[in-house]
């Protein structure tokens, strides 16, 4: 039967087992599929292990620093340390200030609350109109 206009490759098709053949261990897998399964992974160890000890010496020549880098020692003016504080040295005396916003949004909230006695005693403009 024909398939069109172009030749099928000439390798043929692909033959899948059926369940039926894997049980019944009739397939047609190729019985040196598990030496070189087996091949590979034994390659796949050898390459990892290499990359280990790789990685070993590499870290060692980070350390090493050529020329008089391990010498001369350079530091940044600009670079700000970052200050580590003990919790035996902290002063909780120490209050932090409150920024701008913060004082703000505080004041108003008071301002608000006073008003509002103001107005329920009755002391406020608006309060004398109603």
């Amino acid at each position: 039967m024909g398939r069109g206009k172009f030749k099928g490759k000439p390798t043929g098709h692909r033959q899948f087992s059926t369940p039926e053949q894997m049980l019944a261990g009739t397939s047609t897998r190729p019985r040196t599929f598990k030496r070189e399964e087996a091949e590979y992974e034994e390659e796949k160890q050898e390459e990892e292990s290499e990359e280990e000890s790789e990685e070993e010496s590499e870290d060692d020549s980070d350390k090493k620093r050529k020329g008089t880098q391990g010498v001369i020692q350079i530091e940044n003016p600009n670079l700000v340390k970052a200050k580590n504080l003990k919790a035996k040295d902290v002063d909780m005396g120490k209050t932090t200030e409150l920024s701008r916003r913060e004082r703000e949004e505080i004041e108003k909230q008071r301002s608000h609350e006073r008003y509002m006695r103001l107005q329920e005693q009755g002391k406020t403009e608006q309060a004398r109109k109603t």
